[in-house]
């Protein structure tokens, strides 16, 4: 309206819906590098009148890495979580590695993505979740051995 135009709010929502996605994929690589000390958390955030587990990680520094809504609060919605968290590392970190050197992205995805993106440390609650995950991870070699789950 500031320029003149009449554009009705679903059109924008439609906007939103088509163009985020592909705004977060290009962003995302480019924002602030992170450690390797991850605080993890999950709370229940009510969505169109039903309750949702919202899991959460932020490295030392407050910088929020990955989240992801879940129907569920059990071990599979942990580590499906944990899976997004690595593989958005690894994509982010690809896309880095791709600019520098000069390489393609999928080229760089052939190489093993995880092990060397993977945290050092993981602090958790004290939900019985997270070390089933962390072990099912650690059993499938997605995280490291030396991964230390506080």
């Amino acid at each position: 309206m500031e320029r003149g135009l009449a554009v009705d709010h679903t059109t924008i929502s439609r906007w939103v819906q088509r163009y985020v996605p592909e705004l977060n994929k290009r962003c995302k690589p480019h924002l602030k590098g992170t450690n390797d000390s991850w605080r993890v958390d999950e709370t229940y955030i009510k969505i169109k009148k039903t309750w949702t587990s919202l899991y959460r990680v932020v490295d030392s520094h407050g910088n929020t890495l990955e989240f992801l809504l879940s129907p569920t609060r059990d071990a599979e919605a942990a580590k499906r979580f944990f899976l997004k968290a690595l593989q958005s590392l690894a994509r982010s970190a690809s896309h880095a590695c791709s600019r520098r050197e000069g390489e393609t992205t999928s080229s760089l995805l052939t190489v093993p993505p995880t092990l060397q993106l993977a945290p050092r440390v993981i602090n958790v609650d004290k939900n019985a979740a997270y070390p089933k995950a962390i072990a099912d991870l650690k059993a499938a070699g997605m995280l490291s051995e030396s991964v230390e789950l506080r």
